[in-house]
């Protein structure tokens, strides 16, 4: 038989631990993985390591999380094909007229783009390429350029199809194409704000962002022309989603024809070729083996907390808070907000999602003033998805941040990049709190479609 640790104790130990080789800069899918194994043997006996065959098994064989790396590929394709590039000049052709047009421009070609593609490092770093140098070059502030970049890319996260939905709704057991419909007018209404913050404020001070110059400017009939070369990328994203939201297929198969339909576009605009594919193949299994390999380490050391006595030991802890469900649940958001800082987004999923969601399906509905238990989790799952773009775009270890610091030029300092964050996290701190305070932003759409 193994040690016996009081579960306080372990709670330290064992998340202590986690932190301190992560904050070593160990990768998150073996560190979580690795400190879990250690601890079932410090904790059991050999019969106590069958829980890691065990918890990882249901997922190898979800049938869900199969549209991970359909989706990734579908995106990796498209950009290969310099799709991106493309959208980002027509959008920006089309609205480069306006004072903080190129500003508003990047953030809607990075809405698209989300419903193009599920991973947020490719969003950032491509609009850092393409956009960034084309607005300093124009005498933007090199802040709204950056933030604007930055909180557009983050969309990805929350615009379906999101990977981290997929994955969300396999942790807790709901179905993905209903948490798809429900982040799509979140994803709207805080990309309508980031929009309106960047004219609005390059209208009160046209140095921010100067319209470019008439010279620049193009005719009507050319406008008409380029969005004309949109048509296939576009048309195969209304594809996609318009049959996850009509129901007429699962999220996995109208990723199939996401996929299949990113080879027609490729083909369409002359980019199909070996090279291509291949590289789009090795994008893909690189970032979906990531995305694997997180979700099982994670599940084990959960899966150990939990079997441990972990689920009680919060549930106890936050009851002992004295707090309200309204309490609970913004507590749980400020957690979120702490681990953003430091973990992963699927990291933080896979640790907090398991021990959150039943506590919030104990609260009951009627806490919150929802109909249905249904409408319960979807909104908790929404709430969640917003919450974590945050995480992207907070101090000190916001991915976004790091991955904009990659492509954006030298001599632009790192605080500079921190500050051009903090108006739009500002931003997303207000949308969060619109999405609790009005459920119906979030669980209108789903109703609608599946009444």
């Amino acid at each position: 038989m193994g040690i016996e640790i009081g579960i306080e104790w372990l709670t330290l130990i064992m998340f202590g631990s986690l932190l301190a080789l992560l904050m070593a800069g160990l990768p998150l899918a073996f560190v979580t993985g690795g400190l879990a194994c250690v601890f079932l043997f410090v904790l059991g006996d050999a019969r106590a390591l069958n829980i890691v065959p065990s918890r990882i098994f249901p997922l190898m064989t979800n049938y869900q999380l199969s549209a991970i790396p359909l989706f990734i590929f579908m995106a990796a394709m498209l950009e290969r094909a310099g799709i991106i590039n493309d959208m980002f000049d027509v959008i920006y052709k089309v609205m480069g007229g306006l004072k903080g047009g190129l500003a508003a421009a990047t953030i809607i070609a990075s809405t698209i783009l989300a419903a193009m593609v599920g991973v947020i490092g490719a969003a950032v770093v491509t609009m850092g390429i393409i956009a960034l140098p084309a607005m300093l070059k124009r005498n933007y502030d090199p802040k709204i350029a950056m933030g604007s970049i930055m909180a557009g890319g983050t969309l990805g996260i929350l615009i379906p199809p999101s990977i981290l939905a997929i994955i969300y709704a396999v942790v807790a057991e709901q179905s993905v194409g209903e948490l798809f419909i429900g982040a799509v007018i979140p994803g709207l209404m805080l990309s309508g704000m980031y929009i309106l913050y960047v004219v609005i404020r390059s209208y009160i001070n046209p140095a921010l962002g100067p319209a470019i110059p008439v010279e620049e400017r193009v005719s009507t009939r050319e406008k008409i022309q380029l969005v004309g070369k949109m048509t296939a990328p576009i048309t195969l994203v209304v594809v996609v989603l318009g049959i996850i939201f009509s129901g007429v297929a699962t999220p996995v198969e109208a990723a199939g024809i996401g996929t299949f339909g990113a080879f027609i576009v490729a083909a369409i605009h002359r980019k199909l070729d070996w090279p291509t594919v291949r590289e789009a193949c090795t994008t893909t299994l690189k970032a979906s083996a990531m995305v694997i390999w997180i979700m099982f380490g994670a599940t084990i050391f959960v899966g150990l907390y939990v079997l441990e006595g972990g689920q009680q030991f919060v549930n106890d802890a936050i009851a002992a808070t004295g707090l309200g469900p309204w309490g609970v649940l913004i507590l749980m958001q400020i957690l979120l907000v702490i681990l953003g800082m430091f973990l992963d987004w699927v990291g933080i999923l896979l640790l907090c999602v398991p021990i959150f969601v039943p506590i919030i399906k104990a609260l009951g509905a009627a806490a919150f003033g929802l109909d249905s238990p249904d409408d319960l989790v979807l909104w908790f799952g929404v709430l969640y998805l917003v919450n974590m773009q945050m995480s992207f775009l907070s101090p000190p270890f916001g991915y976004a941040l790091f991955y904009l610091r990659g492509v954006a030029p030298a001599e632009i300092p790192m605080s500079d990049i921190f500050k051009s964050a903090l108006p739009f996290l500002a931003l997303q701190i207000v949308g969060l709190v619109l999405c609790m305070l009005f459920p119906q932003i979030i669980t209108f759409l789903p109703r609608l479609v599946y009444g």
